[in-house]
């Protein structure tokens, strides 16, 4: 086999798991989101654009527009929080809503 017909062959695992994330992205529900961040991450940050919010965690808004954030980030860090940041007990379907909230908040 040569080096041109090995390439997509070796990149196909990736490409299932950008295609898994895509639709999992597709499935999630902002709306929900913001619901769930209401009652579990209100407390600290602010999440929508009126309220109040601790000094140490960051808006959502300021979240959504970092560059350096993507979801697969966004999920890495709620996996394996860090303190000040409780380790929250939710669902896959929980952190995809979420997610994909706080990425509908990313200025266009």
């Amino acid at each position: 086999m040569s080096e041109s017909t090995a390439w997509p062959v070796a990149s196909l695992p990736g490409a299932i798991l950008l295609l898994a994330s895509v639709v999992a992205a597709a499935a999630a529900d902002p709306e929900r989101g913001l619901q769930l961040s209401r009652g579990w991450c209100a407390s600290c940050h602010l999440v929508e654009a009126a309220g109040a919010a601790s000094d140490a965690a960051p808006p959502f808004i300021a979240i959504s527009n970092d560059p350096a954030i993507t979801p697969e980030r966004l999920r890495a860090w709620l996996a394996k929080p860090h303190p000040p940041m409780p380790d929250l007990p939710l669902t896959r379907a929980e952190e995809d809503d979420i997610l994909a909230y706080i990425m509908s908040l990313k200025s266009r």
